[in-house]
Order: C-alpha cells, then structure tokens, then sequence
C-alpha cells in the first residue's frame, strides 16, 4: 500500500502558516492552504476552480462550491459546502485579487500568461511549500487528510465524511482517517 500523506497537527499548520506569511503571494497561498484544510478538496478541484465558482455576482463569498463532474476525481459532480472559516480566508483573498472577468482560475498563478495552477503544477507547489517550511512528509493530499481526520476526531459519521470528501466507497474514507491518541483519549472516556 503506498504511503499516506501526513496530517498535520495545529503546530505543524502554524508553522507552514508562519513560513507563507513571509513570502511573496501569501494571501494566495495561505488561502490555498486554508482551502485543501477546511474544505477537503482534492488538489484537481482545487487547481480547477473560477473566480464566478467562489464568488457571487455582488462580490460575495458562495455558501456552496458546485465542482462540476469533470473537475472531480470520481467523475460526479458534488457540492463543497463552505464554512465561516474558510469564507473568511476567500474574503481576505479577493480583497486583493480582483480579476477583469469572473471566469479566471480563482488562484491565480504568478506566470504571466498563465490561466492559473494546473493539478500538477499545485501538487508541485505544495510540496516545495511543505518541504521549505520544514514539514516532513506532507503534500497536497495533506489538508485533505487532515479535514477528513478532524471531522472524525469530532465524532462526524464515516458517511457524512463519505459525502464531504466525494469518495465512492466507505472503506476508502476509512483509509484518510488517521487514528491518533486524541481520538483514542476520547474513545476510552465513552466507556
């Protein structure tokens, strides 16, 4: 079986949150972050989203992200449903990046003539982002592991996680989720 991509702790996320704030982009690039950790998206829809996808005509943030069917993994559509969180850090973002029509790539990149991150090019930056701020073993599958583990460290149901992460198959959340001694704690004190 291949090797996970890591969860990060609340220490780890500080610490890539802390390294981004000191580079070029990093209104872009915290909301990149923010958007694999607090919406689960795989880096494909991520990389896939227009502006018009995440913001309103009035130049409001979206409650719901509609991923059309081919800008997902399984092929069927789905609808990622945006928390106050996640709201607040696209609201930080357009405030400083206002393109001239709303059908641009909602993460601009910084070549010119680019129409935005393609997968491959995001899954690159993420690993250049980790590895440069000195987390090992973390990718752009990362914040996707790490919502998913979150939620089920709350006590969310497998399927509500099913849903949320687009997965066909039960026995493939089941996989994401990464069993730690917080939820083990937890566990033991339900007896």
């Amino acid at each position: 079986m291949a090797k996970q991509a890591k969860t990060l702790n609340q220490n780890e996320l500080r610490k890539v949150l802390d390294y981004t704030a000191t580079r070029k982009h990093s209104l872009r690039n915290r909301c990149l972050l923010y958007t694999t950790f607090l919406s689960g998206m795989r880096v494909g829809e991520v990389a896939s989203l227009r502006y018009c996808d995440v913001v309103n005509v009035d130049g409001t943030i979206k409650n719901e992200i509609r991923l059309s069917a081919e800008n997902t993994k399984t092929n069927e559509a789905r609808t990622v449903f945006v928390s106050e969180r996640l709201r607040k850090e696209f609201e930080k973002y357009i405030a400083v990046y206002k393109p001239r029509t709303p059908t641009v790539k909602f993460f601009y990149s910084q070549k010119r003539d680019s129409d935005g991150f393609t997968p491959n090019t995001l899954t690159q930056f993420f690993h250049y982002l980790y590895k440069r701020a000195g987390v090992d073993g973390a990718s752009s599958h990362s914040g996707r592991r790490t919502f998913i583990t979150n939620l089920a460290t709350q006590g969310v149901s497998v399927r509500v996680l099913m849903s949320l992460a687009g997965h066909k198959n039960i026995s493939t959340t089941q996989c994401y989720i990464d069993v730690n001694d917080d939820m083990k704690r937890k566990a033991v004190e339900l007896a």
